[in-house]
This record gives C-alpha cells, structure tokens and sequence, in this order.
C-alpha cells in the first residue's frame, strides 16, 4: 500500500535544459533552462490555469525553481521551496551520458559511487510530498525526472518510465480498495470531470 498521503496533486518536470537535450545524467548539478525548457514552463503554466492550483511546491535546483516562477507568475500563487524535493545525487554520473546504469540504479540493483541509492530516495520523496500534501491545498508540485520515478514507485506504478520535461501530470490517489494511484494529463483531466473515463496517459 502506498505510504503517500491520499490527496489530488498536481507534478511537473522542470523545463528542459541543455543537458537534457544531450541526455546527460544532471542529478544535483545547478543547470539552467534552455530558450525550449523556458518555453515549455510557459505552456505548462498556461495549461494550468483555472485547475484551482493554491501554492507551489519546488525543488530548490535552479533549474525547477525558474520553472516553478514562471508558473507562478502566470497562476498568481506563492512558492515554497522543499529542500528535500532536489533531485537524486547520481555521484560520479553526473555530466556523464545516461545509460545502463540508470537502469540498474533504479531497479535498486547497483548505485554510482557518490550517488544516492533508489531506496533512499523513495523515503526522501515520500516525506517531502507529504510534508506538501498534510497542508490542505490544490499544490503544484515542481521537480524532478529522477525523483518522480521513486514518487511513482511510492504509487505502485512503475519507475521504469521517463516522466517528459514541462508536460503537467495530474495525480489522482485511489478510490478503492486494490486500485493504484492515476496519472492524468490536462485534457484527461477535462475527460475525467466530465465523467468520460480516461486512461492512465503519463505512463
């Protein structure tokens, strides 16, 4: 059963950056949007208006935080910055092309040497968002890939699933015994109010 607090949320991957771009491995490396990350913040927040989102959660990274301002300038909510919403440290990995041992680190079966191991940051994961999600308000939450797949993980939902740059995720808990967490874009969103069952689009 999943440890997460039982609210609606609303996640979003930070906007793309230059080592996004060259798929490298950034972990707590500080890298800045690119002109495309910018531009996919500001779609983001367009696509978030009128969602009811009160407050904004973000990593302290750079690269989340201007992300997460410009969510905030166009929806008109406050931002708090959550320490423990960074992104995993993948130790000698990071700058370094993403590859097998990604995999293997998320599986739990190995752990770059200076990294974090995937357990760990299940737990890191889970305390910060319920530290968010004990206040009562409709958060956005704004993060991380590597950390979103151990949120998804908390879920019940597979890690082995690349969480896109700028694309919001609604994240709905379970209503009944047996079910698992539901991830909904905006427009699944729109479907699921109207009452048209829709699918688990984020993967």
């Amino acid at each position: 059963m999943s440890t997460l607090i039982q609210a609606p949320f609303w996640f979003l991957r930070h906007g793309e950056t230059d080592w996004n771009a060259q798929n490298l491995a950034q972990g707590n490396v500080d890298i800045p949007l690119n002109a495309h990350g910018i531009a996919q913040a500001r779609r983001a927040a367009a696509a978030l208006v009128g969602r009811g989102i009160e407050a904004i959660a973000v990593s302290p990274l750079g690269r989340a935080r201007q992300t997460a301002d410009i969510a905030a300038a166009t929806l008109g909510v406050p931002v708090e910055i959550v320490p423990d919403l960074r992104e995993v440290a993948f130790g000698v990995e990071e700058g370094r092309p993403m590859g097998a041992w990604f995999t293997d680190w998320f599986a739990g079966r190995a752990t770059p040497e200076g990294g974090e191991p995937f357990g760990a940051l299940r737990v890191r994961a889970c305390l910060a968002l319920n530290r968010v999600l004990a206040v009562e308000r409709r958060w956005l939450v704004v993060a991380h890939g590597g950390l979103f797949r151990a949120v998804r993980a908390e879920m019940g939902l597979t890690a082995a699933v690349r969480t896109a740059n700028g694309v919001p995720i609604f994240c709905l808990p379970p209503t009944a015994a047996g079910e698992t967490w539901r991830l909904l874009s905006p427009a699944e969103v729109d479907q699921w109010a109207a009452g048209t069952p829709a699918a688990d689009g984020a993967g």
